[in-house]
């Protein structure tokens, strides 16, 4: 008699079981897929056991889900944006009119975290446009806050911020960027190789870079025993060069991208050879709308730091006893190219020495073909008298990195020692320019004159 009794309820139970749970399902949104049908094991909020709630078929559950989802995502992508809270609070002191160096400090340490969330954002836009475009992509906007600070600086006249600007964050790609690369991925590997046409290209077209700026400085040195005005002169020189660079810069642009995509797509085609056929592709966290507006609001707030930073940089100079070279030269470009830095030695420690050379060399190729030139352009258009005619002492280290550079890369080939070579020749031109004055004047005419007498 137990026996039965406890039968019976038994099935009295799963029966009532199994209509709660019809009623449940007819309730319930339908599957996509068909799979799911909720039970007594299911919990309180549904089917979060199975599909998260960013992926609801209800609209009002799923964009709000998903809207925290990809901004959790995002600030913990990178350890720098613990960073973000000097954000408001660099764009309070600066609109506050706080002390000078305490608006310089707060939005320096800013637009760290605001380059690296600049630099995800493209990234996860770029995984939808190739490798090759991507990368193309990567360069242009990880040079953004160069760029808007510059442009900025620009518009307040301070010319020698933008060309210290320029010029350093050239120097911290070729040499502190590719020394760190060169230096990481030496000590995990006994030797590294990369493609050396690519290389080879890219640093021909820095090698060209740098005669575009030695030939206006010795074009101001040959004005030294003349009674014509040498800045008009230089003006012309500068605005006929810079065309010509962005012209060099667009043709270089059609040989990648149209007619020897082969060239550049022979480490790609590598790669994907001896890859573990069993490693699945790394997902994206932002969708291409996302990642779009996550570059405009990002560079909507980089452009207000860096307004905030530039209008303070004459009372740091005053109180910190600091040359604007070296701010310029030194300071910016790091806090800039801080996210790149990072993602180019994690590729070399991989390995994958192709993509850090095209990141250290390719956007230093940028700023030297592309943005420098469109700087003079827009300096043109605005009236103020941007130039290439850079001081000759910025000018001879530039042209020597570019030259030591070519040396260690062109045999495709790299090790522990060349990064090392790399990274002393930047700290000796970081010390240079740490105990050179802004009132040390051009020295190109002297030297002219010092020749001549010679004879």
């Amino acid at each position: 008699m137990e026996n039965a009794a406890v039968t019976g309820f038994t099935s009295k139970f799963k029966r009532h079981a199994r209509a709660q749970s019809y009623n449940r399902s007819d309730n319930m949104p339908p599957e996509r897929n068909g799979s799911f049908r909720p039970d007594e094991h299911t919990g309180l909020l549904g089917r979060t056991d199975t599909h998260p709630l960013y992926e609801d078929s209800r609209p009002w559950v799923r964009w709000p889900m998903y809207t925290f989802h990809v901004t959790k995502e995002t600030l913990l992508s990178n350890y720098v944006n613990v960073l973000l809270v000097f954000v408001p609070l660099g764009i309070i002191a600066g609109a506050m009119g706080w002390n000078p160096t305490a608006v310089f400090i707060l939005n320096f340490l800013a637009i760290i975290p605001l380059a690296a969330l600049l630099s995800f954002a493209t990234e996860e836009l770029s995984v939808k446009l190739g490798q090759t475009l991507g990368g193309l992509l990567n360069a242009t906007f990880g040079n953004a806050v160069e760029l808007i600070v510059s442009i900025v600086a620009l518009k307040n006249g301070e010319i020698r911020i933008v060309q210290s600007s320029m010029l350093g964050s050239i120097l911290s790609n070729i040499l502190l960027v590719l020394g760190c690369c060169f230096l990481a991925g030496g000590i995990k590997h006994h030797e590294q190789t990369f493609n050396e046409t690519v290389a080879s290209t890219m640093s021909s077209l820095m090698a060209v870079a740098s005669a575009c700026l030695i030939i206006p400085a010795t074009l101001y040195a040959a004005f030294s025993s003349s009674k014509s005005d040498p800045e008009e002169k230089l003006l012309i020189l500068s605005h006929g060069t810079a065309i010509i660079m962005l012209i060099l810069y667009v043709m270089y642009l059609v040989f990648q991208l149209r007619t020897h995509t082969d060239l550049f797509d022979e480490e790609d085609t590598s790669s994907a050879e001896g890859a573990d056929n069993g490693k699945q592709e790394e997902e994206h966290i932002l969708s291409p709308w996302a990642a779009g507006v996550a570059l405009v609001v990002v560079t909507i707030a980089v452009a207000v730091c860096a307004e905030y930073l530039v209008d303070s940089i004459d009372s740091i100079v005053e109180t910190a006893h600091v040359s604007k070279t070296f701010i310029g030269l030194i300071l910016l470009p790091i806090v800039g190219n801080a996210a790149e830095h990072v993602t180019a030695v994690v590729v070399a420690i991989k390995d994958k020495m192709d993509l850090a050379i095209g990141v250290a060399i390719g956007s230093s190729m940028q700023i030297a073909l592309l943005v420098t030139p469109f700087l003079v352009i827009l300096g043109w258009m605005i009236g103020q008298p941007m130039t290439l005619h850079f001081e000759t002492f910025e000018t001879v280290v530039f042209f020597l990195s570019v030259l030591v550079t070519n040396y260690l890369i062109q045999d495709g080939k790299s090790n522990y020692l060349e990064g090392a070579m790399l990274l002393g020749t930047y700290i000796i031109i970081a010390l240079a320019f740490y105990v050179y004055p802004d009132d040390a004047g051009d020295i190109g005419g002297k030297m002219v004159s010092s020749v001549m007498n010679l004879f």
